[in-house]
C-alpha cells in the first residue's frame, strides 16, 4: 500500500547539492539509509553490538526486494555484486553450450560465460535478440535497460522465444530495477546491483531464481549463512542447505544490507507505478528539450536518456553542477524520485549555453 507520495519523500529524504542525474552510476541514498549504516558503525565502534549487523535485517531487506520483484522471499539470495551471481550461473552451464546475449552487454553479464573459454557465446543487436534465440541456445542473458543508452528490451517476446526453444533466461535488472516493474518469477534467473535505482549502498545485490533453476546451481560459494540452520553449520562442511534461495547467500556486507532495508522500504512506500511515471515523464521532457536543442537522443520510453557523440560533455557539465555520465560516447543521463522538472530545465540550459 502506498503511504508516501513521491514529493514528500524526495522533500524528506534527499537534499542534492548538485543536479544529479547520474543514478545509472550510482543513486543518492536516503536520509534513513544513511542513519541506519551509521548506527551499525557507532555500535560496531563502541563494542555494543554483538556481532557485525543483524542477521534479521538481512532477510527484512530480502523480503524488500522480493515485494518489488513480484516473487516470495524463498526466491531471493542476498549477495554482494552482479558478476558473482553470474559467474554462479555460468558455472552451470554444460560445455559447449550456447549464450546469446546483445551487443554491447555490460561486461558483469557476459565477461563470467565468455571468460569460462567452453561455451559458445553468440551476440546480436538488441532488437534482434528474440528472432536469434534457436534451438542450440542454452541461456539468454541480457539487461532489461542497457546500461550504455537506456534502450528497453523487448521481454516478452524474448522470454517466448527462449521458452518455445527450451532455453534459460538471465535477466539483469541493475538499470531497472527500482523504477520499471519486474516480474522476477518470468526468468529462470535474475541479478540485480542494488546500489543504483534501488538507492542502496554498494554491497548489496540480489539473485532471484525458480524453485526449478535453483537445483542447477553448483554450491560453488557456500558458507555457514546457506545452512539450513545457519547457528548449527559453523564448524565442518555444511550438512544441510537451506531449501530455499538462501542456500546461494554470500556472507552479507552489514553496513550495505542495515542501508538496503531502509532504502527497498521506502521505494515501496512509493510505489512502482508512481516511481515509474515520475521518472519516464522527466526522461521524456528532456528528450524533447534535447530535440529542441538540436541534439537526436536515443528514441524509446526509459528513465535513461543517451545522447550519442556528446559524451565528451560530461567534465563540462559536472563544472556546471549537472551530474551526467559519458557512457560509449554517449552523454548519459538517468532520473529518479529525486529529481524535478527544474532539474531537467537547468540540464538543457546548461547544454544550451556549452553550445554546438
Amino acid at each position: 500500500m502506498q503511504t508516501t507520495t513521491l514529493s514528500q519523500a524526495a522533500a524528506a529524504e534527499f537534499a542534492p547539492r548538485t543536479t544529479y542525474l547520474n543514478t545509472s552510476t550510482c543513486g543518492l541514498l536516503p536520509r534513513r539509509t544513511v542513519q541506519a549504516v551509521k548506527a551499525l558503525v557507532d555500535e560496531n565502534a563502541a563494542g555494543v553490538r554483538v556481532g557485525a549487523g543483524d542477521f534479521d535485517v538481512v532477510d527484512a531487506a530480502r523480503a524488500g526486494f522480493a515485494r518489488l520483484a513480484g516473487v516470495g522471499p524463498d526466491r531471493v539470495a542476498a549477495g554482494g555484486s552482479v558478476s558473482v551471481h553470474v559467474g554462479l550461473v555460468a558455472a552451470s552451464l554444460k560445455p559447449g553450450t550456447e549464450v546469446l546475449a546483445p551487443e554491447g552487454e555490460f561486461s558483469s553479464v557476459v565477461s563470467p560465460f565468455a571468460l569460462r573459454g567452453d561455451l559458445r557465446m553468440r551476440y546480436v543487436p538488441l532488437e534482434k535478440l528474440a528472432d536469434a534465440v534457436g534451438p542450440r541456445t542454452g541461456l539468454v542473458a541480457f539487461s532489461a535497460v542497457q546500461s550504455a543508452d537506456g534502450r528497453v528490451a523487448d521481454l516478452d517476446a524474448i522470454t517466448s522465444a527462449a521458452a518455445a526453444h527450451g532455453a534459460r533466461t538471465l535477466l539483469d535488472a541493475s538499470q531497472s530495477a527500482g523504477w520499471f516493474p519486474l516480474d522476477a518469477g518470468a526468468y529462470d534467473y535474475t541479478v540485480t546491483g542494488g546500489f543504483k535505482f534501488l538507492l542502496c549502498p554498494r554491497g548489496a545485490s540480489f539473485l532471484t531464481v525458480t524453485e526449478e533453476a535453483q537445483a542447477t546451481l553448483p554450491p560453488l560459494f557456500v558458507g555457514w549463512v546457506a545452512g539450513e540452520d545457519p547457528w548449527s553449520s559453523t564448524y565442518g562442511p555444511v550438512e544441510r542447505l537451506a531449501s530455499t534461495a538462501r542456500a546461494l547467500d554470500e556472507p552479507p556486507a552489514f553496513l550495505a544490507y542495515h542501508g538496503a532495508e531502509r532504502s527497498l522500504a521506502l521505494l515501496a512506500e512509493i510505489g512502482i507505478d508512481a516511481l515509474y511515471a515520475h521518472a519516464t515523464g522527466l526522461a521524456a521532457r528532456f528528450r524533447e528539450g534535447l530535440a529542441e536543442l538540436g541534439h537526436e537522443p536515443v528514441p524509446g520510453t526509459s528513465a535513461i536518456v543517451a545522447v550519442p557523440g556528446l559524451g565528451g560533455r560530461t567534465p563540462a557539465l559536472a563544472e556546471a553542477g549537472i551530474m551526467v555520465s559519458d557512457r560509449a560516447g554517449n552523454l548519459r543521463a538517468a532520473f529518479h524520485l529525486y529529481n524535478s522538472d527544474a532539474d531537467v530545465d537547468r540540464a538543457l540550459d546548461a547544454l544550451d549555453a556549452l553550445g554546438g
